[in-house]
């Protein structure tokens, strides 16, 4: 009976040993792709647009009914407009699927579009962004810019910063 039980408790660790190893390697080849994704993302010029270019975005966005929710797109509305920001210090992955890391921030996709570069004010954690990242709480002009620690998070606070 003790060599049953031996049997089990050993076929169970190897299992798990496998399981493992195979789950380390999907990751990693996740982690790779993803990492591949943000590169092209990072590597695109963004291109500016003329003032003619805004002011017809600006009235093609006017002109849509009100009652579907209007999407901002950075480039144009959301340019220059106020955002409550808080941070966040979770660990995983973003709603687009890369890993949380500094210059990722979290916004309504109503908002900011998922995959859309903003320039962010906001004092020292001024600089380009990427909005890869939702959260059950952030709607409307909201953002959560992710750091690596809690107690950064906590020192950030609740802080008014300007999208450019």
């Amino acid at each position: 009976m003790t060599n049953l039980v031996r049997g089990v408790v050993v076929l169970f660790v190897t299992v798990t040993f496998v399981a493992v190893i195979f789950a380390s390697n999907q990751t990693e080849t996740a982690l790779s792709i993803a990492n591949d994704s943000q590169s092209r993302l990072e590597n695109e010029n963004v291109a500016e647009l003329t003032s003619d270019d805004k002011k017809l975005v600006k009235k093609t966005v006017s002109e849509r009914p009100t009652s579907a929710p209007k999407a901002v797109t950075p480039a144009t509305s959301a340019a220059g407009r106020s955002f409550t920001a808080t941070a966040y210090c979770l660990q995983g992955r973003t709603a687009m699927g890369h890993g949380v890391r500094r210059g990722i921030i979290a916004a309504d996709p109503r908002v900011l579009k998922l995959g859309s570069r903003v320039n962010l004010g906001a004092g020292s954690y001024t600089g380009q962004y990427l909005v890869s990242d939702t959260g059950g709480r952030i709607k409307g002009n909201k953002i959560d810019i992710w750091v690596p620690n809690c107690a950064e998070a906590r020192r950030f606070g609740r802080r008014t910063v300007k999208i450019h």
